[in-house]
């Protein structure tokens, strides 16, 4: 018969050592900066992984934007003036067309991985 503090131990022991042995990922969802300027958005083309969230930052110093998945069928967001932003998380993987609605040849693309 096993005696019942060995036996703890053991279990214990045998435990910290699976534990050491694996590689804990902390994986954590960021916020990448997209900026318009100039009427374009840098970087133009922009890779996420899932959960991640993308703002596009405006810099112009006169005009308004918005940023339309128009491909996807959303609705156009509201427009946002220089210094405000706009926001999205991306949790499906994929690729994802975007364009500035009153300005149609700004185009961009959120690749999701």
């Amino acid at each position: 018969m096993r005696h019942p503090i060995i036996n703890r131990s053991g279990k214990a022991l045998w435990l910290w050592i699976l534990a050491s042995t694996m590689q804990i990922e902390n994986v954590t969802a960021a916020t990448l900066e997209v900026t318009i300027q100039k009427y374009q958005f840098t970087p133009a083309q922009i890779s996420v992984q899932a959960g991640d969230t993308v703002r596009w930052v405006n810099r112009e110093k006169r005009q308004y934007h918005s940023v339309w998945f128009e491909a996807s069928g959303e609705p156009e967001p509201p427009y946002f003036f220089p210094d405000e932003w706009y926001e999205k998380t991306f949790n499906d993987k994929g690729t994802f067309p975007y364009r500035c609605g009153p300005h149609p040849e700004m185009t961009g693309v959120v690749e999701v991985k």
